[in-house]
């Protein structure tokens, strides 16, 4: 039996060999992740594969969150995929506080080191598909503006803090503010479980159109 399985694992080495290759390379430098939620939204929506450089902050061991040496530090405005030791799963958020901000919401308007973020509304008034009437806004983050979307009637996660953000951790909020498990629920993420840094979807699927292709999502950057 041993022999046999031995001259299998041979005849294939060249598949097997592509395979773990792969495998390594999805764990260590790149990958795609599917995103199921609306957490995100306007800038990522239910059914993309985002792209993810895992190689953005730190070189890890392979499958593990060994890091063997560190090659950047998570920026404000950065998209991050990481481990989430307290919602036990991986998250898409957003950072918004580095270590060492201090950071509050009021009605859904961010106050950074004690200075109100500027917004400008986008003209329209929008309804998703539960009809929940929203709007969509430009949150000018420094470093990095960007669309936020906000329910017309605010969620309890519209408020909070003033809170200041520990060394060695960071504080991420989703872009789609009342409707995201972010920060403000599961607390400050520590850099340690940090994967990578998403930057352009690979693809799209609708999943309100039979996962049809969305083709201007195609390598859109976000």
């Amino acid at each position: 039996m041993l022999k046999k399985v031995m001259r299998q694992v041979k005849q294939h080495r060249q598949f097997i060999l592509f395979i773990g290759l792969m495998l390594v390379f999805r764990s260590a430098v790149a990958d795609w992740n599917h995103v199921p939620s609306g957490s995100m939204l306007p800038t990522i929506v239910q059914g993309d594969r985002i792209l993810v450089n895992k190689m953005a902050y730190d070189l890890r061991l392979p499958f593990t969150h060994v890091s063997l040496m560190k090659l950047a530090d998570p920026e404000r405005g950065d998209i991050i995929t990481f481990d989430s030791a307290v919602a036990d799963k991986k998250l898409v958020k957003r950072i918004i506080g580095l270590p060492g901000d201090t950071l509050a919401m009021r009605n859904n308007r961010l106050y950074l080191n004690g200075a109100a973020l500027n917004y400008r509304a986008e003209p329209l008034s929008l309804t998703d598909n539960t009809k929940k009437a929203f709007s969509v806004w430009q949150e000018a983050l420094p470093g990095k503006p960007h669309a936020i979307r906000l329910n017309d009637r605010p969620s309890r996660l519209a408020n909070f803090g003033p809170v200041t953000v520990p060394e060695g951790h960071y504080l991420t909020l989703g872009d789609n503010r009342d409707a995201s498990a972010d920060s403000r629920v599961i607390g400050f993420v520590p850099r340690k479980e940090i994967t990578g840094k998403a930057h352009r979807v690979a693809f799209s699927n609708d999943p309100e159109h039979y996962y049809w292709f969305r083709s201007e999502r195609w390598l859109l950057p976000i």
